[in-house]
């Protein structure tokens, strides 16, 4: 596991007393050295919350004298806690302004109903600058006060991007909602973070977790979980509290975690007793803890195995599971990388069984699984280790009958099938980027297939070229947008449902790429939309 021994500088603050013109000025006290160990520890978040309820009891905070504390639980330095009450059913939304900067204003609504107790999260602050942070307090009538406070923040505890660089846009602003995009997986050796960016490119949130990345965020009950480690992951509420902690033990998790349908997660793992690596999948109960194996694909695809190969000095990557969707009934559909090819695999939890496969017919011909493989309605070039694979339903499909939304990489390669040669495919990549990397000249697709499991086929529905991505990356319908991430260029893409480029940003790269992009309303966790 990379640990690193990372201290967290972060600035605690007092109110200094007096309401001028409706403005509370702030003063930061010198800086508390927490590690980030520490931070990522239940011992620690309970201390803090015990801390802030403490001041809760000390004083009736209102909305002239409200409790506000600089990111307490250090798990987003560009946040404030807030907390007041108000005499009549009221609710609240805010504002951060940034005046001494170009940057636009950034808002949010706090409140899904009315009521006298307030306490949440301001997220958007704009580091290394003074912000103004403006409530809006509205009651039942519609009347409105607004009471403005005023912080001025550190610099970044990374080096991430502030504002992103605008590429080859074709419009000036894009009204997905009010959420935010994750960026996840920008590794670095000094310290890990998941950052969050606001639809201009703009910097609202930076998350620093222990090493390794997080893959994606789940909301359950009130909680996002995701991963802060290679064996840990942890439920944060929407104040930023870590309240649950979880260690899997002997496994490292890899590319992706998803609920099943009890509320647990299954997480695609590698178990480090083995002599191979990502081509588990394990269960973790949230309630309890416990880490229990659910499936080793070997149990599936040994005569497979059996005719891979691998340097004794490296690690035996032989299927590289790298996305796992749940469906209700209790199967998952993968994402094989090694193996260029999409895997649904039955009862996963009960008696695992491999149900089909879509992939280069070539690939499997000479094996027992080639009769296992969905059947092309027209001729294309299959997908080359694609990522990302997502699972679409559509109430005017027939049952058995669904889509498949994917980043195809275009980039085929088997570092364990040695045997097989990709060139063959037509336009597909057999290098990882061009010759010197200077230019890249390939491009990736967004790929859409209709799956009918009743006729046994797929069908490439919609496709249209993205910038080049070998390896990683992600991609995302959300409503009439199409969010993708060309991770080894650091690139961003949204694009209107037909594939249409309407923005682009490119964001710095500490290492090698940004792994994924996601984005999140936050609807009901830290928002109310």
């Amino acid at each position: 596991m990379k640990m690193k021994k990372i201290i967290v500088k972060i600035a605690t603050v007092v109110i200094v007393l007096g309401l001028v013109g409706g403005i509370i000025y702030w003063k930061s006290l010198p800086e508390e050295d927490v590690s980030i160990e520490t931070v990522y520890t239940e011992e620690y978040q309970n201390n803090v919350a015990d801390e802030l309820e403490s001041k809760k009891s000390l004083n009736d905070y209102d909305e002239d004298h409200m409790l506000i504390e600089y990111n307490p639980f250090k798990t987003n330095t560009l946040s404030l806690y807030v907390y007041f009450n108000t005499e009549e059913a009221t609710k609240v939304s805010y504002t951060v302004k940034a005046p001494e900067t170009d940057y636009e204003d950034f808002s949010a609504n706090v409140d899904g109903s009315y009521r006298t107790e307030h306490e949440f999260q301001v997220l958007g602050l704009i580091p290394g600058t003074l912000n103004e942070v403006e409530f809006a307090i509205e009651d039942e009538d519609g009347n409105t006060i607004t009471r403005t406070y005023e912080y001025t923040t550190s610099s970044l505890l990374g080096n991430e991007d502030v504002q992103l660089e605008e590429m080859n846009s074709t419009v000036d602003s894009v009204d997905i909602g009010n959420g935010l995009f994750a960026f996840m997986g920008n590794d670095s050796d000094e310290q890990d973070f998941m950052y969050y960016y606001d639809e201009d490119g703009v910097i609202r949130g930076e998350i620093p977790i222990l090493g390794y990345r997080s893959h994606r965020l789940l909301f359950q009950d009130d909680l996002m979980y995701f991963s802060v480690a290679e064996s840990k992951m942890v439920a944060m509420n929407g104040l930023g509290q870590i309240v649950k902690t979880y260690d899997l033990g002997q496994y490292e998790l890899h590319h992706d975690y998803v609920f099943d349908n009890d509320g647990n997660i299954l997480i695609l793992a590698s178990d480090t007793e083995s002599d191979t690596v990502e081509d588990r999948i394990v269960l973790l109960d949230v309630e309890t803890g416990k880490v229990s194996e659910v499936l080793d694909l070997e149990d599936l695809f040994g005569s497979y195995k059996d005719i891979t190969s691998h340097d004794e000095d490296e690690d035996w990557d032989w299927m590289h599971i790298n996305t796992l969707q749940w469906l209700e009934d209790g199967s998952v559909i993968l994402s094989s990388r090694e193996t260029s090819t999409i895997i649904k695999i039955n009862d996963l939890e009960t008696n695992p069984s491999i149900d089909y496969l879509i992939g280069e017919e070539s690939f499997w011909s000479d094996t027992e699984y080639a009769d296992y493989l969905l059947m092309p309605t027209s001729e294309f070039s299959n997908t080359g280790g694609q990522h990302s694979v997502t699972y679409m339903r559509d109430d005017s499909l027939e049952d058995g009958q669904y889509y498949l939304y994917l980043f195809n990489n275009n980039y085929g390669v088997s570092t364990t099938r040695s045997d097989y040669d990709w060139t063959q495919i037509e336009g597909i990549e057999t290098k990882l980027a061009t010759e010197g990397d200077t230019e890249i000249d390939s491009v990736s697709y967004f790929y859409q297939y209709l799956v009918d499991e009743n006729e046994g086929t797929y069908s490439l529905v919609q496709s249209f070229e993205i910038p080049y991505s070998g390896i990683v990356s992600s991609v995302q319908r959300v409503d009439d947008y199409i969010i993708t991430d060309s991770g080894m260029q650091g690139v961003l893409g949204i694009y209107d449902a037909q594939g249409n480029l309407l923005k682009q940003y490119k964001s710095m790269l500490n290492k090698k790429y940004i792994y994924r992009i996601y984005y999140y309303d936050f609807d009901g966790f830290y928002f109310n939309i």
